[in-house]
């Protein structure tokens, strides 16, 4: 693991600030590691696996990942000129030009500076995969900067394949004493964002117990409590599937602060819950 590692890509609900204590739970020795929901692959790049897989229903944020893999320098570039086009104009009215290029043909190149220039990273979509997050308040960070977290992500994703896949078949994939870390849509905090719209947490449960049965260790993180720790979200888990449960302090919630035009919510602090099969 390495300390000081940034964000590569900005996305409301990654485990950037988390992701140590999260892997301290993990098996001390274990076969491939698979993350089914890759979202900003944190985790995967704070643990650098020899052997990886990192998977994603939405093939832009796939492309990202497999372009940091194989082709940096383009990433590189494709970030860059995006950032330019917003400095030579106006921001917003750059941004704009950006999100309509992504909406009209989803591709990676227009993902990775939105991902970086939306409202607090909150990339949001509508049923029909439409972006509608509106740009943000903040400076997105320089091509130099992100040329250097590029060159910081890319050695510690040379073990991964990356796979644009439902979740369903990459766990179905892992073999026993492999390690599976799931971090799916929340049920009660994200049903606005990608892909929660089509995600059944029934359906992963199901997937988790058959893993299970065949001595794959499943990690899960899902919704835990709202309204500073008071309140644990309900979520439909049988009594025997997880072993051990635990939670883990995140603190304010930036998608409630959106949802909220930016107030300060001091009530809305969240924890998330962390169960493990073994």
């Amino acid at each position: 693991m390495v300390y000081g590692m940034k964000q590569l890509l900005k996305w409301v609900g990654n485990k950037q600030r988390f992701a140590r204590e999260i892997i301290g739970y993990f098996p001390n020795d274990f076969g491939t590691y698979y993350e089914p929901f890759l979202g900003t692959g944190s985790v995967l790049a704070t643990l650098a696996p020899q052997r990886g897989v990192g998977s994603d229903m939405l093939l832009p944020l796939i492309e990202i990942f497999q372009a940091l893999k194989d082709q940096p320098d383009t990433l590189k570039v494709w970030y860059s000129e995006r950032w330019e086009q917003c400095r030579d104009g106006s921001k917003a009215s750059g941004y704009e030009l950006i999100k309509a290029s992504y909406n009209a043909n989803p591709n990676a190149a227009d993902l990775v500076f939105l991902c970086r220039a939306c409202y607090g990273g909150v990339v949001r979509f509508r049923t029909d995969g439409y972006m509608n997050t509106s740009c943000g308040v903040h400076a997105p960070i320089s091509p130099d900067a992100f040329s250097a977290r590029v060159d910081m992500w890319r050695p510690r994703v040379t073990g991964t394949d990356f796979l644009n896949a439902d979740f369903e078949e990459v766990v179905e994939a892992a073999k026993p004493g492999d390690l599976v870390y799931c971090d799916p849509p929340y049920r009660h905090t994200q049903n606005s964002l990608y892909g929660a719209q089509a995600f059944a947490l029934e359906r992963l449960l199901k997937v988790i117990d058959t893993a299970k049965k065949r001595s794959v260790y499943v990690a899960l993180s899902i919704d835990g409590s709202k309204k500073t720790g008071t309140q644990k979200c309900a979520l439909p888990i049988p009594d025997d599937l997880f072993e051990q449960e635990v939670f883990i302090n995140c603190g304010r919630s930036m998608l409630r602060r959106f949802q909220m035009s930016g107030q300060s919510l001091e009530d809305e602090v969240v924890e998330d819950r962390l169960l493990l099969t073994y």
